[in-house]
């Protein structure tokens, strides 16, 4: 909901609530303390559905991306290569490692 919007209906229910709160107990201080109860809630109702219209948004972004990520894959049919693989079958070779001039091979 754009900001005008709500704007205009914030007015136009505080307003309302003013008046029959005001005709209903003839007390300027209920009419002052009920409408400022009702504005805070009505912002902090506005603020949660924006934040939850922002975490919506990111899930169906992060959605789309895992779904294009997986249909890449498939369709190209390629596996990274796993280095620790590689580097175990190299290790069958004893490797000369010196520290300080002291030989760790025996």
């Amino acid at each position: 909901m754009p900001f005008r919007i709500f704007r205009r209906v914030l007015w136009l229910v505080l307003c309302s609530n003013a008046l029959t709160v005001y005709f209903a107990s003839h007390s300027i201080r209920t009419v002052v303390v009920t409408t400022l109860a009702g504005s805070l809630l009505l912002q902090v109702a506005y603020f949660a559905s924006v934040l939850f219209l922002i975490w919506r948004t990111g899930c169906a972004c992060r959605a789309g991306h895992r779904a294009e990520h997986f249909g890449r894959g498939k369709k190209v049919g390629y596996q990274p290569p796993d280095y620790d693989e590689v580097r175990n079958e190299s290790s069958d070779v004893p490797q000369l490692v010196t520290m300080g001039g002291i030989s760790l091979l025996r």
